[in-house]
């Protein structure tokens, strides 16, 4: 526990770094998003261009935002869910509860 607690101090747990495997459904659906919004910017103006850009900037922010909530919840989720497991008082007709 020490060391995961140390780890997280000194910025060494960073859970949304990860690697994406080759192959995989996350990896080729990136790879087909890069490769309409390259055909999209080559058939488009500028001025266009710029509008598509801060769109894409704008779903990302969404999607970082999106994740970084989700993350929060899970944790909150989990966190309880060990509250929960460490109480001894929780209406085990086991032990006498319930």
């Amino acid at each position: 526990m020490r060391k995961t607690l140390e780890d997280l101090y000194y910025g060494n747990i960073t859970p949304h770094a990860r690697d994406m495997a080759p192959g995989s459904e996350l990896k080729q659906a990136v790879a087909r998003v890069a490769h309409y919004e390259s055909q999209l910017m080559e058939q488009i103006n500028e001025t266009e261009q710029a509008i598509l850009t801060k769109l894409i900037r704008s779903q990302r922010e969404i999607d970082s935002i999106t994740a970084r909530e989700n993350f929060i919840l899970g944790f909150r989720l989990g966190v309880r869910i060990m509250a929960e497991c460490l109480d001894d008082n929780d209406g085990d007709i086991r032990n006498g509860g319930g």
